[in-house]
């Protein structure tokens, strides 16, 4: 018989990175879920990712306070901050797209670089193609203040 599924949870944690302090710790210890095996299991599936990128993670919890781990692909943001150069997210200086999106530009993509991210993140977008996916990519970045050049 199949277990019972209680709920499910959203996270998002730094890849390689995760530890039991907020806000994992107290996420998982309310309902009841062993955090320190939710913290290895998710460092060793992160473990070929670039340390630190932050990754989504939805984690369904079973009535014998078992559980699953479902990563998704970065942010959309991140990886356009990154691509664009923008500097690396640390504790006081974040990586930040334009003040004024629209306005300003704080950094710039190529079509290739657009490219690449639609293909990276077609599991977790909403589209059938990569061409629409490009298209939800490219209104991320514009959000961003990131221009896109040719």
């Amino acid at each position: 018989m199949a277990k019972k599924i209680i709920g499910s949870l959203k996270l998002q944690v730094k890849a390689g990175q995760a530890n039991p302090s907020p806000p994992v710790g107290p996420a998982l210890g309310q309902r009841g879920l062993n955090i320190m095996a939710f913290v290895k299991e998710f460092n060793a599936k992160t473990a070929d990712i670039e340390p630190g990128t932050p990754t989504p993670v939805i984690i369904t919890y079973y009535q014998d306070k078992s559980f699953s781990l479902e990563l998704k692909t970065a942010p959309a943001s991140f990886l356009l901050k990154k691509a664009a150069g923008l500097p690396p997210v640390g504790k006081r200086n974040r990586a930040k797209g334009s003040v004024k999106p629209g306005h300003m530009v704080a950094g710039s993509v190529t079509v290739a670089q657009i490219r690449s991210i639609a293909e990276a993140k077609m599991k977790d977008l909403n589209a059938n193609s990569v061409e629409a996916a490009m298209q939800i990519i490219l209104g991320s970045a514009k959000s961003c203040g990131i221009e896109v050049k040719a």
